[in-house]
């Protein structure tokens, strides 16, 4: 069953992948014809900017009738449609922007049929997929891929260390004479890392411990440490994904001020100024005040 699951989201992530290659086409084609649909719109794939598509294939030209097929809110910014919409689109362009929707649609019409499938055969592991669900980040969908790449029993896994390891998300070893010279991770189940990196990044905008730890790694690492950030809090998700598993019960956050209410902990704070003296070469003895 597991392994039946796994055949179908990772052939589920291959024709998104397809999708967003097509929908990528498509602006390319429209903007070989002068018109910057996306530029205003959130995505070609808004009504609105299927509407005025549409209506350039059938043979529409004047921006302004382009601009005013706009829906709901996108109808505030008509007069930078109407710019947008300002080209020279000719029957080439329409030829090949049929063949972009059509494929499109067709891909879309495929991925629908498929999420129903995994719905189905999902639903021996509701249970699981909604615990993981709790987890900051992991959708539904996420959760369904998580168990299709790992299964729901972690006996095989005796720690989160061998599950992290076996994902490919522990950081690897590569120290010789006290010199510590790489922290890359070691190659793993490339599936199950994309995704955590992907939840990595959505749970960086929640207000959560993982949230509060990626924006942690992210400081740490710099401005360009987007990246590494993301691989480091995937570690800890994937911790967090053996506990829930192996204990069955849902994820319980610590909090967004963890690490500041850690930090600023007495007896952290003790630890800390101890360590600052003892670094700049005074030994420390710490005798208590007397009443």
């Amino acid at each position: 069953m597991i392994a039946a699951i796994r055949e179908l989201t990772r052939y589920r992530k291959k024709l998104v992948e397809q999708r967003t290659s097509e929908l990528q086409r498509l602006a390319k084609v429209l903007e070989d014809g002068g018109i910057k649909i996306d530029s205003v719109a959130s995505a070609l794939t808004t009504l609105s900017a299927r509407d005025m598509i549409e209506a350039l294939i059938n043979g529409e030209r004047d921006p302004a009738v382009l601009a005013d097929l706009a829906r709901g809110r996108m109808r505030s910014k008509i007069p930078d449609l109407t710019l947008a919409c300002a080209g020279r689109f000719g029957a080439q362009h329409a030829l090949m922007c049929t063949l972009h929707l059509e494929h499109i649609d067709h891909l879309t019409d495929m991925i629908a049929r498929l999420e129903d499938r995994i719905e189905e055969a999902s639903l021996p592991f509701a249970q699981q997929t909604g615990l993981l669900a709790t987890i900051p980040g992991i959708s539904k969908r996420a959760a369904q891929v998580i168990i299709s790449e790992i299964g729901v029993e972690m006996a095989r896994f005796p720690t989160a260390a061998h599950l992290a390891s076996w994902a490919g998300l522990c950081p690897g070893n590569n120290e010789s004479a006290g010199k510590h010279r790489s922290g890359r991770t070691r190659k793993g189940n490339t599936e199950l890392c994309t995704l955590l990196t992907e939840c990595a990044w959505a749970a960086g905008r929640t207000s959560t411990y993982v949230g509060a730890q990626f924006r942690r790694f992210h400081r740490r690492f710099g401005k360009q440490g987007g990246k590494k950030a993301a691989i480091a809090t995937a570690h800890t998700l994937i911790v967090i994904i053996w506990h829930v598993l192996a204990h069955n019960s849902a994820y319980r956050d610590l909090g967004s001020d963890y690490f500041t209410r850690r930090i600023d902990h007495p007896a952290a704070r003790k630890r800390r100024l101890i360590r600052e003296l003892e670094a700049l070469g005074h030994k420390v003895t710490l005798e208590p005040t007397t009443a």
